[in-house]
């Protein structure tokens, strides 16, 4: 039984559970219900009453209901595509059928243009002091006056990963590629949330098409290789290998110097500062890098296999998702809340003082 289909099993059964606390399910109903519910858990090997299986397993915040109105609404703007047996048995219209012409989105007034772009500051604004929602809303507002910008989607797409909405995170991300293919930030957005999502597969493709575009981005390659890493444990059931060889120092600094470049530029935001201007007096990470003991210490971060670390702990990216998507710099509670996070802080610290 792979993990993807537990994780389906599991939402079934929060649904199952929901309907009876919620009393959709009538009280004469519920007995059998329940018994239902455990005879599921056991045939499909989930057990109900282990928490960290709960927790390991869980698509929380989204639910059964959420992805299925997803599903719906991604019909509806496709429409159905009737089979061969139910085109068949359509008798032929007396007149030509005609098909209504798609009428493509009609670019904004420089008016509005302007107020999109306000409001995207608006939302960066949100995104830095994390009221998720309210960011949501003004990129909402954004898209609905410039629909053809595809930062408003990636930004949108940021917010919902930072809330943990992951489902509609991969949603905006499609969309900003539907906007513009070359926008190589949507490919990132569009893997990170697949990932999150415990989507391995369709990860590791959004990943290949954003390389295909830019085959030198880290962050890409970084992501596809964490997503091929789990694949493989997926297959095999053994731990995933590391992300990044050991004697692979070039590689290494890449990705690292692409990392900083992500977390320090911010492209694309129109508005989110680097690092340098994010505020309480954040240090000037270029400068830092060009620092001869920051160098030493940051390859002695990679010959000890930091970096691996970091560049595939989870919650760095998310933070580095935030950050790209205007959300601001992570507050130090933060990264100290992070083991991973903590023990590098750590590493940097001791060598600083030699």
């Amino acid at each position: 039984m792979s993990e993807k289909q537990q994780r389906l099993v599991l939402a079934i059964i929060d649904f199952l559970n929901k309907s009876i606390e919620d009393g959709t399910v009538r009280q004469d109903d519920k007995e059998s219900l329940e018994i239902a519910i455990q005879c599921i858990g056991e045939a499909f090997g989930v057990d109900i009453t282990d928490e960290q299986e709960i927790e390991r397993l869980s698509v929380k915040p989204a639910t059964l209901p959420t992805i299925f109105d997803v599903f719906l609404k991604t019909r509806n703007k496709v429409g159905p595509t009737p089979t061969t047996s139910t085109a068949s048995s359509i008798s032929a219209p007396t007149a030509p059928a005609t098909s209504t012409p798609v009428v493509p989105p009609q670019p904004p007034s420089a008016e509005n243009k302007a107020k999109a772009e306000k409001l995207k500051q608006d939302g960066n604004a949100l995104m830095s002091s994390k009221q998720y929602d309210n960011a949501i809303e003004s990129y909402t507002k954004a898209i609905e006056l410039d629909s053809l910008n595809p930062v408003y989607f990636s930004n949108r797409a940021a917010a919902f990963s930072s809330k943990g909405d992951h489902l509609s995170a991969t949603s905006d991300a499609e969309r900003a590629i539907e906007v513009d293919s070359s926008f190589i930030k949507a490919y990132h957005r569009l893997g990170h949330a697949q990932y999150s999502l415990s989507d391995y597969k369709a990860a590791a493709a959004a990943f290949r098409r954003g390389l295909e575009l830019d085959p030198s981005n880290g962050s890409l390659q970084s992501g596809l290789q964490n997503s091929e890493a789990r694949i493989e444990t997926e297959l095999s059931g053994s731990p995933a290998p590391r992300a990044v060889s050991p004697g692979a120092g070039s590689q290494g600094a890449a990705g690292l110097a692409d990392m900083l470049q992500n977390l320090g530029g911010a492209g694309g935001l129109g508005g989110a500062g680097g690092l340098g201007g994010a505020g309480g007096g954040m240090p000037d990470l270029a400068g830092m890098m060009n620092n001869p003991m920051m160098m030493q210490m940051a390859q002695q971060m990679m010959a000890d296999g930091g970096l691996e670390r970091l560049m595939s702990n989870p919650a760095l990216a998310n933070m580095m998702n935030r950050v790209q998507g205007g959300g601001g710099m992570p507050s130090m509670e933060e990264l100290m809340g992070d083991p991973t996070l903590r023990d590098l802080a750590s590493q940097f610290g001791g060598g600083g003082r030699g």
